[in-house]
C-alpha cells in the first residue's frame, strides 16, 4: 500500500490530469454527439463541444490538477487568457485534422473525433504545465 501511495504522490499531477482530461473528453464528446443528433454540422458541433469542455477543463485544472497560485485580478485574467489561447490552438489543430480526415479522406467522424482527443489531451497538458500554470521561481 505504501508503494501505491508513493507512486500516486510521485505522479499525482499526471494522474489527476488524465482523470480530469478523461472527464473533459466525455463532456466534449457528449456535447458533440448531442449536436450531431440534432443534425448540426460537425464543425459547429465541434466548436460547441470545445466551449463546454474548455470551461470544465479550466476550472478543474486550475484548482485540482495544477494548484494555481495566481492571485489578484490581473494574474487570474492573464492565466485565463493563456489557458483559452492555448486551447484555441489545440482547437485549430483538431478542427484542421477533423477536416482532413473526415471531409478529404472520408474517415468516420466518430472514430476520428475520438482519436483526435488523444492528440488534444497531450497538447493541452504541455501548454498547461509549461505555459499556463507554470510555477513561479521563488
Amino acid at each position: 500500500m505504501k508503494k501505491i501511495k508513493a507512486l500516486y504522490l510521485k505522479y499525482k499531477e499526471i494522474i489527476l490530469y488524465v482523470f480530469f482530461g478523461g472527464l473533459t473528453t466525455v463532456i466534449n464528446y457528449a456535447i458533440y454527439a448531442l449536436m450531431l443528433f440534432l443534425n448540426i454540422d460537425i464543425y459547429t458541433s465541434n466548436i460547441a463541444a470545445w466551449i463546454g469542455a474548455v470551461l470544465f477543463a479550466y476550472l478543474t485544472n486550475r484548482k485540482m490538477v495544477f494548484n494555481s497560485e495566481a492571485k489578484g485580478k490581473k494574474s487570474i485574467i492573464i492565466e485565463i487568457l493563456s489557458f483559452y489561447g492555448s486551447r484555441v490552438f489545440s482547437l485549430a489543430v483538431e478542427t484542421g485534422l477533423l477536416f482532413v480526415c473526415v471531409s478529404l479522406m472520408g474517415m468516420n467522424e466518430w472514430i476520428t473525433k475520438l482519436v483526435l482527443q488523444v492528440v488534444v489531451i497531450v497538447l493541452n497538458y504541455i501548454f498547461s504545465k509549461f505555459l499556463v500554470f507554470r510555477k513561479k521561481k521563488k
